[in-house]
């Protein structure tokens, strides 16, 4: 299983997903205040992109971790098991 082990990649999901939680407390406050629903529905798609993309960058851990030599079965492994996430979640 992979793990997030490059720390600038740790970081930019980390600040990403800090973007994205005031994104969603924007959207509260707006819904608390009795925003238009069209501006709420912008918001929304807006965070759920933010989202996706967070998770594809995650997926792409997955995928990405230099397979050691000679390795094609590990390499395939992972390969199946991004296609395994993406058909679960994405």
């Amino acid at each position: 299983m992979a793990v997030i082990r490059d720390e600038r990649h740790k970081k930019d999901l980390i600040l990403r997903l800090r973007r994205i939680e005031g994104q969603l407390r924007g959207i509260q406050a707006m819904i608390e205040q009795g925003a238009d629903c069209d501006q709420v529905t912008q918001q929304l798609s807006a965070s759920r992109r933010a989202l996706d993309k967070a998770f594809f960058n995650v997926l792409a851990c997955a995928i990405q971790v230099p397979p050691q030599p000679g390795a094609k079965a590990e390499t395939e492994e992972r390969v199946k098991h991004a296609a395994e996430l993406l058909a679960k979640f994405g």
